[in-house]
């Protein structure tokens, strides 16, 4: 069932029955829709391996998989990392500082006893403090119960879609993907189109230095900049530590979300080319469209203004900044499947630092 997490149709004034309804879910073992300026989240509470357990089996996500616990911002969600992480290296706590609340995730040493079952069983752990209001009142209310109840730390909220599938950034797009799965018992907190539209950046501060596993909003540069350290590729730090490389070999469960080779994939297969191999494919199309087939079969995302008469193909622009094409990609690519394509070929991007988020999503949604 879809709450509205706002009063009135601008946003501004927040719905109390709402966040109350979906903290008392959240206490009660229960799962939610839970919209951040990232992408939508399905939440459990991070401590409660039952609650846990259900987000894996709703997803088909194998249980070694570890999930982001996002924390509430009304202390720098400093209080929900002291009780997951063990330890905050000084590096760690500058990005805190620099990107907290937004769409950063830290992997840190976990606490023996605490989240075990989000972090997929490993002795690290990945936190986040979310930048989106209603993300943040259900983060505060269940930091600050009634008599009786239990203080929640954190809420584990992996994208609220299928495992590998692409990741939900309206409510609409959650309760397509979840509602039969949970048979109708979902809480989802409409909060709006998700803002910047892509997973977050994660860090690695486990490692004596940042280790960046995936790219987001937040770059690269960015990163080096607020903790003035270089910002090493997980490849570059296993050449280093041939005994870490043998390590990542032996284990299949990644080190955080979303990382494995084929990710955020639709329905229809994704290539990627340039524009010159686009046009040239487009011009070897013919008009017709194939024996049996009523609509397009082919969709094409692209900054380049290409041309084609074949009814085969479904032309869509691409936005010529990164940070506009990440908030519409997921949707795009939602509108190619719900369009009946089998195939969408998309323009590579540009060498650019700011692109690295889409880039990697694109690269694991084509693998």
């Amino acid at each position: 069932m879809i709450l509205s997490a706002y009063l009135f149709a601008d946003g501004v004034e927040l719905a109390p029955d709402s966040i109350a309804a979906c903290a008392d879910a959240i206490r009660a073992g229960d799962l939610i829709g839970l919209p951040t300026e990232t992408v939508y989240g399905l939440g459990a509470d991070a401590d409660n391996a039952s609650a846990v357990a259900k987000v894996f089996a709703a997803k088909g996500r194998p249980a070694d998989h570890p999930l982001i616990v996002h924390v509430a911002s009304f202390d720098g969600g400093m209080a929900g990392v002291a009780h997951f992480a063990e330890r905050v290296p000084a590096f760690a706590q500058q990005l805190m500082s620099a990107f907290w609340p937004g769409p950063l995730t830290l992997i840190l040493p976990r606490r023996d006893g605490v989240g075990a079952a989000a972090a997929g069983g490993q002795a690290s752990i990945g936190l986040r403090c979310p930048d989106h209001p209603v993300a943040q009142a259900v983060l505060s209310a269940l930091r600050k119960p009634a008599a009786g109840q239990d203080v929640v730390w954190g809420v584990a909220a992996p994208s609220a879609n299928r495992f590998g599938r692409v990741s939900p950034t309206t409510a609409a797009h959650v309760q397509s993907e979840l509602g039969d799965v949970l048979k109708g018992a979902l809480l989802i907190l409409d909060g709006g189109p998700c803002e910047v539209g892509i997973e977050s950046t994660i860090i690695d501060c486990t490692r004596g230095a940042p280790v960046l596993l995936r790219p987001g909003a937040i770059t690269g540069a960015q990163v080096e900049a607020a903790c003035g350290r270089k910002l090493l590729s997980n490849e570059e730090l296993l050449v280093q530590d041939p005994q870490g490389l043998e390590a990542q070999k032996a284990s299949k469960a990644p080190k955080a979300s979303g990382t494995l080779e084929s990710h955020y994939a639709p329905s229809a297969t994704v290539r990627l080319m340039d524009a010159k191999a686009l046009q040239s494919a487009l011009d070897m199309l013919g008009n017709a469209l194939p024996a049996g087939e009523s609509r397009a079969t082919i969709a094409v995302y692209t900054r380049t203004a290409l041309k084609t008469q074949s009814k085969q193909v479904l032309l869509r622009s691409m936005p010529g900044d990164a940070s506009v094409t990440a908030h519409e990609l997921f949707s795009v690519l939602r509108e190619f499947d719900d369009a009946g394509v089998k195939l969408i070929w998309v323009e590579t991007l540009p060498d650019d630092g700011s692109w690295d988020g889409v880039r990697d999503r694109l690269k694991r949604a084509s693998a």
